[in-house]
Parts: C-alpha cells; sequence; structure tokens
C-alpha cells in the first residue's frame, strides 16, 4: 500500500499517514483513481487539533479491518480542512443537507464525480443509540452502491443542481441598504441573544463568536458596548482562559465558560486580542501576548493552534495539561503544537498586535507584528499580489490560498501602516487588495482558488461566520481602509457591490454574520477619520485623539515626514497635511476633512461632539 501522506505539508495529514486505510491527498488523482475502480470515495475532513478527529482516527481508522474493508470498496481521500477551506467550505454545504449538526471530522461519502450521496461528522466503532458505527456505515454505503448506483447519482445530482442554482440567485441579489430601523432591530436582537447570568450568547457549548462582540463594539452603542465589556470580562474570569501561559481556548461545554474544549486557536486569540486591547483590559491583553510569544512562535510567523489533548503517564488525556498547577506542568510534555503557518490568520494577528501596540499592552506587540510581517512576506508572498496558503518548517503547501488570505494579510498590513506610520505596509496591502479585484469590480481570489474544487463544478465559499470572519468580510475591511486612505471610490464601490448582497442575511440572522455586520456598519456609520501629524508621539494633540476617537473610526498619528511619505505613495488622506509646524489634528468624513486643530481642548471637543 502506498503511504502518500508521508510527505504531505499538513501535520493533520501527517498524523494520518501510517493508518491502515489507503489515504489520498486532495487533488484530481484521486477522483480518476475511483472513477477507473467505478467506486465511491470516502472525503474524511478534520485538522490537527480536532479532539474528535483524533478519537476517530484510534478507533477506526488505526484498525485493519476497517481499514482493509475502506481499501477494497472505495477510494478515501483525507482533507486538513485548514489548509484546503475551499473544500470544506463546498462540502460543508453539500453536508447540511443531510445532518443538522456539522462539524468534524466531517464524514462524507461521494460519487466519483465528487457529488455527496451520504454525510455524517464522528461515527464511533460500535452503535451509540441511533449513531451507526463506523462499519455499518460502510457497509450501508456499499450496499446501496451496488443496488441504487442509479439513484445515488440522480440524488446528488439534484443536491448539486439546487445548490448550483441558490448560489446563482445569490450572486444576482441586488445589494441593499440597511436603515437606521434595521441597525436598531439588529443590536436589539443581539442584546436579547445575551445569557444575561454568565455572559456571552446563547446556552452550551459556548464560543465567544468574536465577530459579533467586534461588531457590537465598533457600533459604539451604549448598550452593545456594556454586552461587549460584560461577556469579555466574564470570560476572563472563567476557565476558557489558560491563566499560566494566556491564551483562550477554542469554546467551553458549559454554559458558564467551564469546562473548555482544550484547543487554543491563533484566529481566536488574535480576534480576542484585539478586543481586550480595545476595551482597556490590557492585562488580558498581554497574556495573550505572552501566549504568542512563548507558545505559538515559530521560525516563520505564528503556529496554527496547539492541541487539546497530551500525554499524561502514558495516555492522551485532553485538558491534562492546562489543569495542572505550574509545578506540576514543568513535569509534563506540553499539548503539540499545529505548527502549520497559515497567511489569513497570521494576518489577523499581525493586525491584533499593531492594535494592541496602539493600546499600550505590554509585551511589546509591534516588534512582533513587525518581525512576523517581514517573514511572511518573505515566505508566502510568491510574486507581487500572489500568496500562498500555507507553509511548514519553511515548506509550501501546494494549497491554493484564499480570501481568507488575501484580505487577513491585507487588513493586518494596513493596521501594522497605522500603529507604524510607516506607508511601505500600506503599499503592500494595496498590492494585495488590487489583485483581488476583478475588471468587473468583484472580489476574486487571483488565479481562480483551489482547482480540484473548480474541476467539480463548484459552487461559491459559505460566507456565514460563526467563530472568526470571512475571507469576505476581511478582504472588504480593507478595502475600505484603503477607500479611506486614498479616496479612490472604486475600493467603497466594490465593497458595496459584494458585502451589500448580504445585508438581508444580516438582518435576518446577525449572529451568523458579525464580519459583515462590521463592514456594513463601517459604510454607512463610521467613514471617518482621524489625523495627527506630530514630531512627538506623547504630544497632547495625539494622547487626546487616541483617548477620545470612537470605535470604528480611523485614526492614524504621523510625523511629518511620514505624512509626506504616504501622501507621495498617492495615499490622498495626508495630501497638504505634510507641512505641520506644530501638532496639527484633522477631523474627517470620508476624506474631507474639517479645519485643523492644534490644541487638545478642541480635539476632544471636534471629537466628543461628532455624530
Amino acid at each position: 500500500m502506498a503511504n502518500r501522506l508521508a510527505s504531505a505539508t499538513s501535520p493533520y495529514l501527517q498524523q494520518h499517514a501510517s493508518n491502515p486505510v489507503d489515504w489520498w491527498a486532495w487533488g484530481p488523482e484521486a477522483f480518476a483513481e475511483a472513477k477507473r475502480r467505478d467506486v465511491p470515495v470516502l472525503i474524511s475532513i478534520g485538522y490537527a487539533t480536532c479532539h474528535w478527529c483524533h478519537v476517530m482516527a484510534r478507533e477506526s481508522f488505526s484498525d485493519g479491518e476497517i481499514g482493509e474493508l475502506v481499501n477494497d470498496s472505495m477510494v478515501a481521500i483525507k482533507v486538513d480542512r485548514e489548509e484546503h477551506p475551499e473544500v470544506d467550505s463546498h462540502y460543508l454545504t453539500q453536508a447540511g443537507a443531510f445532518i443538522e449538526q456539522l462539524g468534524w471530522p466531517l464524514t462524507l461519502f461521494a460519487t466519483p464525480a465528487g457529488d455527496v450521496f451520504h454525510a455524517a461528522t464522528y461515527l464511533p466503532p460500535a452503535p451509540r443509540g441511533e449513531i451507526p458505527s463506523f462499519r455499518q456505515t460502510i457497509d450501508a454505503v456499499n450496499q446501496a452502491w451496488s443496488a441504487q448506483r442509479e439513484e445515488i447519482y440522480q440524488g446528488a445530482l439534484r443536491l448539486r443542481e439546487a445548490i448550483k442554482q441558490a448560489d446563482a440567485e445569490a450572486k444576482k441579489r441586488d445589494p441593499l441598504r440597511l436603515s437606521s430601523e434595521d441597525w436598531q432591530a439588529i443590536i436589539a436582537h443581539l442584546i436579547s441573544q445575551e445569557d444575561t447570568e454568565f455572559g456571552g450568547f446563547g446556552s452550551a457549548p459556548k464560543f465567544p463568536i468574536a465577530p459579533v462582540l467586534e461588531f457590537l463594539h465598533t457600533t459604539g452603542e451604549p448598550d452593545a458596548t456594556a454586552l461587549v465589556n460584560r461577556t469579555l470580562a466574564a470570560m476572563a474570569a472563567s476557565p476558557l482562559v489558560d491563566p499560566l501561559e494566556g491564551g483562550f481556548f477554542r469554546y467551553a461545554t458549559k454554559r458558564d465558560w467551564s469546562e473548555p474544549h482544550y484547543e487554543r486557536m491563533l484566529y481566536d486569540n488574535a480576534q480576542l486580542l484585539a478586543l481586550y486591547a480595545a476595551v482597556g483590559q490590557v492585562d488580558v491583553a498581554a497574556g495573550i501576548v505572552r501566549f504568542f510569544r512563548q507558545v505559538m512562535r515559530l521560525q516563520t510567523g505564528l503556529a496554527s493552534a496547539q492541541d487539546s489533548e497530551s500525554v499524561i503517564d502514558g495516555s492522551r488525556v485532553e485538558g491534562g495539561y492546562y489543569l495542572a498547577d505550574r509545578a506540576t506542568r514543568e513535569g509534563l510534555s506540553p499539548p503539540a503544537i499545529d505548527d502549520k503557518v497559515l497567511t489569513g490568520w497570521n494576518g489577523m494577528a499581525i493586525g491584533a498586535l499593531a492594535q494592541a501596540a496602539q493600546s499600550g499592552v505590554e509585551g511589546e506587540p509591534l516588534d512582533l507584528a513587525v518581525t512576523i510581517t517581514r517573514e511572511l512576506l518573505e515566505l508566502h508572498r510568491v510574486e507581487p499580489g500572489r500568496l500562498v496558503r500555507m507553509s511548514k518548517d519553511g515548506t509550501l503547501s501546494s494549497a491554493a490560498a484564499t480570501l481568507e488570505d488575501y484580505g487577513g494579510l491585507a487588513w493586518g498590513l494596513l493596521e501594522l501602516a497605522v500603529a507604524t506610520g510607516e506607508v511601505e505596509w500600506a503599499d503592500e496591502a494595496r498590492e494585495l487588495v488590487d489583485a483581488c479585484i476583478t475588471d468587473e469590480g468583484e472580489f476574486a481570489v487571483p488565479g481562480g482558488g483551489d482547482p480540484t474544487v473548480s474541476g467539480l463544478d463548484a459552487i461559491s465559499g459559505d460566507v456565514t461566520e460563526g467563530a472568526m470572519p470571512s475571507g469576505l468580510s476581511l478582504i472588504a475591511h480593507a478595502t475600505l481602509t484603503l477607500h479611506q486612505l486614498t479616496g479612490a471610490t472604486r475600493y467603497r464601490e466594490v465593497t458595496e457591490r459584494s458585502v451589500g448582497r448580504y445585508a438581508e442575511a444580516v438582518s435576518l440572522r446577525p449572529l451568523g454574520f458579525g464580519g459583515l455586520a462590521s463592514v456594513l456598519w463601517r459604510i454607512e456609520h463610521a467613514m471617518r477619520e482621524v489625523i495627527v501629524v506630530s514630531g512627538a508621539p506623547d504630544d497632547p494633540v495625539v494622547t487626546e485623539a487616541r483617548q477620545h476617537t470612537p470605535p470604528g473610526w480611523l485614526l492614524l498619528a504621523v510625523h511629518p515626514d511620514q505624512a509626506r511619505a504616504f501622501s507621495t505613495r498617492g495615499f490622498s488622506l495626508f495630501t497638504g497635511r505634510e507641512q505641520a509646524e506644530v501638532p496639527t489634528a484633522y477631523v474627517c468624513r470620508d476624506g474631507v476633512c474639517q479645519l485643523p486643530h492644534t490644541s487638545p481642548e478642541a480635539v476632544v471637543s471636534e471629537l466628543t461632539g461628532a455624530n
């Protein structure tokens, strides 16, 4: 049996390299083999720090008899959802026709054309209540494949066509503008979903849902801000945060934020770092910076995650390491690090570190952000305007970059430009955003994304946002900021067109579209800029501007040479503002500025009276 995963870049695929299942990596070769053999395809999707993925691997994929059964009757493909998010999104959409509670491991059975005809998540080694075993499922699939082949193909084809039709209709949807009444209803709905006893949204399992918290913070509405502060305070005081190493776990299994699922994800912690810094809980934010430096730091960039399980007394135990005190931990091996480097997630971390530096968070977050940025651009930018999705130990993955990568890194670069006042980072961001805007004025991945998904007659990616913002909202945030900096209307137009199509969905289900809600809110309410030109970063004009600029506004404090560099490079917001002889603040709306202010009192008056 060929070991096709041994040389994989993905740590998740490497974990399965020695399985008796004859795994194929994602690609057209596996589907061609299924067609040649005239057998169904098993597609197993997970990620390296997924607890139930580990469990299913130990119980089923490591079983020799099950491996033989799978190998004899189908072609098996193992997919790292974090390496191939387009693949994951494509198949999650199809799996939703079969199961309500989607998650990982995602277990799918498809025709050689890639169309799903049965789906499940974790399947146990023996039946549990109404849940069949993995072996029973394979037997049932094989029996149906032999006896009901035509029905399988017809049903899978109908599903594909129905999804394609819905996708086509979504693309034709006209952009909408939400009224003030719509926004009031959205905020009121989110406030009504708060768990008023323990904080956060809903019951158990309970996730931070950081995109929604970010949206509520951006609005600046008093009740929304209070909800954000309550939620963040409750999480910081709960077992969801590691008190020793800093960093938050992925979610809690109990409503009171207790009994966490002990994965620590880069994307969660990047978003929470930005939030805790923004609301002034700088000690919690400093703990996340410490976690990045001491646990997640790699030779290039930051790791994707840390596992929930560790080996204690010869057995794999979930959470055992994190439940130990400091002295006991010193004698334990820490949970494994998923040491793949993802462009988009690192971009989100860069932006969060830059924001943390602006808020005075300790741990030298700005130095870390700059260093990671230089490393990432050196390795993951393969040519001007073109990125790769992932690397491990300096080796690039063949996985196509996504809008998440372009948007996440562009957003992070712009936040770094804001924090440092250095135009080079804004230039880099503009190059990435420009590469993602088509001649028709739409967002698209340069090069077309994953070729195998495209060959399977793919649908567009799912833009719902639970734990993290979608690639669309990330690229849209970056593009809006470029509009503010350059005055170029095409940046605003492509954002309004692309995101406005989801305005109705945001209105109907705001908990699932926090990132896009933030973009739409910026378009309607927060296209405001504050420019402070000063030779002294601690001048009172700068200090007061930082303290009183409302959430969601763009604030840049630069010295005259930096303002001149921005203006020279085509960032028109700085044009005419390069010659300030004394510290000077400009308060602007969509690039049109009021008369300048040179006294701290005038700046405070202007900002506190703004609407």
